[in-house]
C-alpha cells in the first residue's frame, strides 16, 4: 500500500494544487530555521527550494531577504503560481528525483518535500544535492524522527512519508562533505517538523 501511495504524490499535488495552496500556512512558523539557514549564506545567494510548491511562505521569504531562488516541483500547476506571484527567479517544473541543472547553488532546501519519497529515492536527491551545491554551502530538509514510512491523508486520499535514520542522513551528508550543524526531532515551534541543516566545508 505505501508503495502505491508513494508512486502517486505528483498526481495527487497536480490535482488537488489549489488546495494545498488554500492550505499552506503562511503564518511563517518555519521562520526560526529559515533564519539560521540564511544566516549561513553570503548575500545575494542562490538558493534552490527543492519541492517549492505554490512559493510561499519559504521561496518568498527567501527572497526578500535579498536571494536568488531557483523552485523546482513536480507540479505544473503550482509552479504557475510561483511564476505569477514571484517574477524574476527562475521555476522549474522537474521531479526532484531528477534535477539536471546547470547551476550550482550556496543554500539547498527541501522542506516538507523530500520525505514524501521513498527511502531509496531521499538517498538519490541527497547524493545530487552534493553534487549541486557549492563549497561551504547549506543544506536543510525536514524528515521523520526515525526510519519509517506512514500514510497521511490530504483531500482524502492517502499521503505517503517516509524517513531514514538520524545516522542514516549523517552518512550521507558527511559522503558529500556535510555536516549536521543543527538537528531537532519533532520540534513543536514549527509544527512538529523533524528539522536537518548541514553545511559542507570549504576545506
Amino acid at each position: 500500500m505505501s508503495g502505491d501511495a508513494a508512486s502517486k504524490v505528483i498526481t495527487l499535488y497536480q490535482t488537488h494544487a489549489a488546495d494545498f495552496d488554500l492550505s499552506r500556512s503562511r503564518a511563517l512558523m518555519e521562520k526560526p530555521w529559515l533564519d539560521r539557514f540564511l544566516a549561513s549564506l553570503p548575500p545575494r545567494a542562490s538558493i534552490l527550494d527543492i519541492g517549492c510548491g505554490a512559493g510561499e511562505p519559504i521561496a518568498r521569504y527567501c527572497i526578500e531577504n535579498g536571494h536568488e531562488v531557483t523552485g523546482i516541483d513536480s507540479s505544473s500547476a503550482l509552479i504557475s503560481l510561483c511564476r505569477a506571484r514571484l517574477p524574476g527567479h527562475q521555476w522549474l517544473v522537474r521531479d526532484m528525483r531528477d534535477m539536471r541543472l546547470d547551476s550550482r547553488f550556496d543554500g539547498l532546501i527541501a522542506w516538507h518535500s523530500l520525505f514524501h519519497l521513498t527511502p531509496d529515492d531521499q538517498q538519490i536527491v541527497l547524493q545530487t544535492c552534493m553534487r549541486l551545491a557549492v563549497e561551504e554551502a547549506v543544506l536543510m530538509f525536514t524528515a521523520g524522527p526515525d526510519r519509517r514510512e506512514t500514510l497521511g491523508r490530504f483531500c482524502g486520499q492517502p499521503l505517503y512519508h517516509a524517513s531514514l535514520a538520524f545516522g542514516d542522513y549523517r552518512s550521507i551528508l558527511a559522503d558529500g562533505g556535510f555536516e549536521i550543524i543543527a538537528y531537532e526531532i519533532d520540534d513543536q515551534s514549527c509544527g512538529g517538523a523533524t528539522v536537518y541543516l548541514a553545511k559542507r566545508s570549504g576545506a
